[in-house]
Order: structure tokens, then C-alpha cells, then sequence
């Protein structure tokens, strides 16, 4: 992978049959309380788990690394973790993504606001998911141009 760094496996729990769904609770229940485009808990867990090899499938060690992070109260990310919406909006974004049935990881789906879509599934370097936002920006801003001078395009 040509990584700087040494990633840590101790993240692994065999007991959790592959079901890793703590963090990614932990991390949506933050964006109640910081906001959608902060991705400091999301940083944190990625960090605690694959460098520093921490048991992030846990959720009250979940909790506390996004806690440690953010400062926001461990008890607060835990209730809002088990709260339906959380659950539910977690659950939708899992089932988007397996939608695309892909098999290889780690995989992106890239939306642009106009519609465009681009999928890397085990594709490991960065300049071709660069390439493809790069262009999907271009592209909006163009309809965004298009559209303040002329009458929108329709929508299909």
C-alpha cells in the first residue's frame, strides 16, 4: 500500500462475526451535536482503530474516543448512538452502499449534486477519486452558470 505508517489489526474483535456498527453509530450521533460536515469523530475512531489498534467495535470505547476528540460528553454520544433516528439513518447509508454490491474495499461512491455518480471499489490510490470530484465540481458549476444565465434545465 505504500502507507508511511504501521497499521494496527488490534481493532480486530473475531467475536463481532464482521459487525462493526458501533463507530459508525457514534459517528452519525455526532453530527447532531457538531454539525454534518464535521468529521472529527469520524478521524478519531479511524485513527484509534487503525493506527493506534483500539477496540472501536465497542461502543462505550467508541464513545470515549469520540469524546476525547470533540469534547463532547461520552453519555450524550452513547444515548444518541441507540436513538431510533440515529439507528435508522445508519442503516439506510449501509443499505445504499451494499446496494452497489460491490466486492472490494475500500470502495467509494462519489454524488454529485447534479446527478453524476462515480464508484472505486479497491482502488487505493487517490488521484483517480481526485480526478473524478475535480470533474463533478466542474460540472456543477457549469449547471450553476447555465442556470443563472438562462432558465434552469429541466429535472428528469
Amino acid at each position: 500500500m505504500n502507507s508511511p505508517y504501521r497499521l494496527n489489526s488490534g481493532w480486530f474483535d473475531a467475536s463481532l462475526a464482521g459487525h462493526y456498527e458501533a463507530p459508525n453509530w457514534i459517528a452519525e450521533a455526532g453530527r447532531d451535536f457538531l454539525g454534518e460536515s464535521d468529521e472529527r469523530i469520524r478521524l478519531a475512531l479511524t485513527r484509534a482503530a487503525v493506527l493506534d489498534g483500539q477496540k472501536v467495535g465497542d461502543l462505550s470505547n467508541a464513545a470515549q474516543i469520540a469524546s476525547t476528540a470533540t469534547g463532547v460528553p461520552a453519555e450524550q454520544l452513547l444515548a444518541a448512538a441507540k436513538s431510533d433516528p440515529v439507528q435508522a439513518r445508519v442503516a439506510a447509508s449501509t443499505a445504499a452502499f451494499f446496494a452497489h454490491q460491490l466486492t472490494q474495499r475500500p470502495s467509494f461512491v462519489i454524488e454529485s449534486n447534479i446527478g453524476d455518480k462515480a464508484i472505486f471499489s479497491g482502488t487505493h490510490r487517490s488521484a483517480p477519486i481526485a480526478a473524478a470530484i475535480e470533474d463533478m465540481l466542474m460540472d456543477s458549476a457549469r449547471y450553476a452558470s447555465h442556470a443563472a444565465h438562462h432558465s434552469p434545465l429541466p429535472q428528469v
